[in-house]
C-alpha cells in the first residue's frame, strides 16, 4: 500500500512539474515496478505492454472510428445536421442553441470524439449563433457541452479504451451509453430553456423555416441515418464486431467525402496524418497507464483498499459516489483519459467486487470525462473553443460553460440513482 501511494504522489509531482501525464505514469510504473520485481522482469513486461497494446486486434477500432469522425467531418455532415434541426426549431427562443445539442448528438454518433465534435460544431454553429445576436457565454458554453455528447452516444472511444482495459463487452457498452446520452442531451437543452427564460436577449428567436425548407432540410441528413443504421445497427444486432463496424464505417464516410468532392489528395493526407496523430496519442497514454497498472497491482493496493471498504461496512451506492465525485474534482486539474486510466487499476476491482455491473461503472466513467472536458481550468472542449473563435476571450468561454457543467452532474447523479438507464438496452444483447 505504502509503495503504490509514493507511486501516485510521484504521479502527481511529476505533472505538477509540467511533465506529460502519459510519460508520468510510464516512468513510475517502470522505476516502480523494477525496484519492486528487479529489472530483468520489468524490462521484460515493459517490452510485453508495448507488443500487446500496439498489436491488439480490437485496439484498431480506435484509429478506424477516428478515420470515421475526421471523413464525416470533411463531407460536411455536420452542416446537414445543424441544418436540419435549425429548420424545425431555430424560430423557437434558443432555438440555435437547442439545434447545436440536436446536431452534436447526431454528429457524436457517427464520430466518437468530444474534440472533435467540439471543434467540428464550432464552425458550424457559432457564425449563425453570432449573427443573430447570441450572447457568446451561450453560444460558447452550449457548444463545449454539446460536445461532450460525442463521447458519450456511441461510437465512443473512450468507451472503447475502458472496454479493453476492464475486458468489457464493447458492444453492451455502446448500447448502454444511447439512453443516458439522450437524456444528456435533453437535459442540456433544458438548461437552454432555463438560461433563456432567464435572460431572453442571450438566445433570441430566428425566423420561421417554411415546411418544403424543413422536410428538404431532413431528407439531406440521410447519410447521417443511414451511417448510424448500418454502424450501430450492426454492431447491437451481432452481425459483425465493434472493429468490423468501425472499419465499415470508416470506409462509408471516406465514399461519402469522396462522393460530394470533398476529398482532394491534400485533404486526404490531412485527415490520415491527423488520424495517425490522435491515435498515436491515445496509444503513447494506454501505453503509459498499462505500466503503471502493472506496478500497482503488483503491489496488491487494489485488493488490500477493496477488502478495507468491505470490512468499513460503507453503503455501496456511497463509495461509488465517493469515487464519482473524485473524478470531478480530478477532472478540474487533469486531463481526462489519463485521469481514467490512472485510476481504474484501483476503482474497478473495488466496483466489481461490491457486485455492481461494470457496464453501469463504465457509463458513469463516461459522463465523468464529459464533465471534466468542460470544467475549468483545463477542460480540454474549453479550450478548443478558445483556439478557434478568437474573438470570445476564455474568461467568456469560462463563464458560459459552468451552468452546463452543473447540467452535467444532474445527469450524472441520474444514472447514478437509477443504472437502468444504461442497463435496460445492454440486458437485450446476448
Amino acid at each position: 500500500m505504502t509503495a503504490a501511494l509514493l507511486g501516485f504522489a510521484a504521479v502527481f509531482a511529476l505533472a505538477l512539474l509540467r511533465v506529460p501525464l502519459a510519460f508520468a505514469m510510464g516512468a513510475v510504473g517502470f522505476v516502480g515496478l523494477g525496484l519492486l520485481r528487479g529489472w530483468p522482469p520489468t524490462m521484460a513486461n515493459a517490452a510485453q505492454v508495448v507488443y500487446d497494446t500496439g498489436f491488439a486486434y480490437t485496439l484498431s477500432v480506435v484509429p478506424l472510428f477516428i478515420l470515421m469522425g475526421n471523413f464525416v467531418a470533411r463531407a460536411g455532415l455536420a452542416h446537414e445536421l445543424f441544418r436540419a434541426a435549425h429548420a424545425f426549431i431555430g424560430h423557437r427562443r434558443g432555438g440555435l442553441a437547442h439545434a447545436t445539442v440536436i446536431a452534436c448528438a447526431g454528429f457524436g454518433a457517427i464520430c466518437g470524439s468530444s474534440i472533435a465534435t467540439a471543434a467540428t460544431m464550432s464552425k458550424v454553429a457559432y457564425p449563425p449563433m453570432r449573427q443573430l445576436g447570441y450572447a457568446p457565454y451561450l453560444s460558447t458554453g452550449v457548444i463545449a457541452a454539446g460536445g461532450t455528447l460525442g463521447i458519450m452516444i456511441p461510437p465512443s472511444t473512450i468507451m472503447v479504451i475502458y472496454g479493453i482495459v476492464t475486458e468489457t463487452s464493447i458492444g453492451k457498452l455502446f448500447a448502454a451509453g444511447v439512453l443516458p446520452g439522450l437524456l444528456t442531451a435533453g437535459l442540456l437543452m433544458a438548461g437552454v430553456a432555463w438560461i433563456t427564460a432567464r435572460d431572453p436577449a442571450a438566445g433570441p428567436a430566428g425566423p420561421r423555416t417554411p415546411w418544403p425548407q424543413r422536410w428538404r432540410a431532413l431528407r439531406d441528413i440521410w447519410g447521417v441515418a443511414l451511417l448510424v443504421v448500418v454502424v450501430l445497427g450492426g454492431i447491437y444486432g451481432g452481425v459483425f464486431t465493434a472493429t468490423e463496424g468501425a472499419g465499415i464505417g470508416a470506409s462509408g464516410a471516406f465514399f461519402f467525402a469522396l462522393a460530394r468532392r470533398a476529398l482532394s489528395w491534400r485533404v486526404l493526407l490531412d485527415v490520415l496524418v491527423e488520424s495517425a496523430r490522435t491515435t498515436a496519442m491515445l496509444f503513447t497514454i494506454l501505453i503509459a497507464a498499462m505500466l503503471f497498472s502493472s506496478f500497482v497491482n503488483f503491489t496488491s493496493m487494489p485488493a488490500d483498499l477493496k477488502d478495507w471498504i468491505l470490512q468499513q461496512g460503507f453503503s455501496p451506492l456511497m463509495v461509488v459516489g465517493a469515487m464519482m465525485l473524485i473524478y470531478v474534482l480530478l477532472g478540474t486539474i487533469m486531463e481526462e483519459l489519463s485521469m481514467v486510466l490512472l485510476t481504474i487499476p484501483v476503482f474497478f476491482p473495488i466496483v466489481t467486487g461490491l457486485g455492481f455491473d461494470p457496464v453501469w461503472f463504465g457509463v458513469l466513467i463516461v459522463l465523468v470525462v464529459q464533465i471534466g472536458l468542460i470544467s475549468p481550468p483545463v477542460g480540454m472542449n474549453l479550450f478548443v473553443l478558445n483556439a478557434l473563435l478568437k474573438d470570445v476571450p476564455l474568461q467568456q468561454i469560462f463563464r458560459g460553460v459552468w451552468r452546463f457543467v452543473l447540467v452535467l452532474c444532474l445527469a450524472l447523479f441520474v444514472v447514478l440513482e437509477v443504472p437502468a438507464l444504461a442497463l435496460w438496452l445492454p440486458g437485450f444483447m446476448r
